[in-house]
């Protein structure tokens, strides 16, 4: 598979990696297989969080990866604690909770260093100075390699690409979500920092699966009926060569910013079917204004600068 370079570090990602969220609780075996198959495939970016199951996601995926640690980039979250009932959690993007808190995660991940340690979030209101003191001093520590930011607020993200020495930012990017399109990507690339495009299947809206789904439900501003339109006109524009979550992947990855997609998966079958993406073909420069063409140009309206 496909690897690319990080930002400006020497850490090396594949285009497609695995979001880990997905494994759940109960479904441990599959998970392990899921890991084992991705890694097996190319796969070298896995991602987790501290939230995720309350810190067992990270627990789960240290145990699965351990084998072939030192071969791939680990990348993990901080910034959302849980609260003492685990109803709901806090914002807390301090120094002495990051510091705190990456300690846990190296525990559970059982490893003496994380490749990438993400910020979790963040608003505009934040001491973001003092959050990037604190990533800082954990790299001159040693116990992260790089650090960047998992975001979807335009003012957020400019500020760590001015003031920080971030080498990715994780944000929401789909044919259904083109909000990174109008203003991130090409100022991101122009920085050297790496898009790391989440939820590029869009909850799964971007697959066949779609044409089954309720017409009712919603999608960021799309109905379901309006989805399941465009989802026969992209088969009807672009033809079957690859499945429609693939032709979706491989939209995300399209940008020159974009370094990985990582799509979530919940079976060794839809695993394989993402990490297919890979071997077929980019899409060409027809292809994505045809996809342009027929889904929505959406903008951030929210946390402007």
């Amino acid at each position: 598979m496909k690897q690319n370079k990080l930002g400006t570090s020497d850490l090396l990602v594949s285009e497609i990696g695995l979001g880990c969220m997905s494994i759940e609780p109960g479904n441990e075996t599959e998970g392990k297989e899921m890991i084992q198959r991705a890694y097996e495939e190319g796969v070298t970016l896995f991602d987790t969080a501290d939230l995720y199951q309350f810190g067992w996601n990270e627990e789960f995926v240290g145990k699965s990866v351990k084998p072939f640690r030192d071969k791939i980039v680990l990348s993990t979250k901080v910034g959302n604690r849980w609260t003492e009932d685990k109803k709901s959690w806090d914002w807390d993007p301090s120094k002495t909770y990051i510091k705190s808190a990456v300690k846990d995660s190296l525990q559970r991940l059982q490893t003496d260093y994380i490749d990438l340690y993400q910020l979790h979030g963040g608003t505009i209101e934040d001491n973001m100075d003092e959050t990037i003191s604190a990533f800082d001093e954990l790299k001159k520590e040693g116990l992260i390699r790089e650090y960047g930011i998992s975001s979807i607020r335009p003012n957020v993200i400019s500020y760590y690409a001015e003031h920080s020495n971030i080498v990715s930012v994780m944000m929401q990017y789909s044919i259904l979500d083109r909000r990174p399109e109008e203003e991130m990507l090409d100022f991101l690339y122009d920085k050297n920092i790496s898009v790391i495009a989440r939820g590029p299947v869009a909850k799964g809206w971007l697959s066949e699966r779609a044409l089954q789904r309720n017409e009712s439900d919603q999608y960021l501003d799309y109905q379901g009926k309006e989805i399941q339109v465009l989802v026969q006109n992209l088969h009807s524009e672009l033809g079957s060569e690859r499945s429609l979550s693939q032709t979706a992947i491989r939209y995300a990855l399209h940008h020159p910013a974009v370094a990985s997609a990582i799509p979530g998966a919940s079976s060794v079958k839809q695993l394989l079917s993402n990490i297919g993406a890979s071997a077929s073909e980019k899409l060409s420069s027809e292809q994505v204004a045809a996809v342009r063409s027929l889904s929505k140009p959406n903008v951030y309206e929210q946390h402007r600068r």
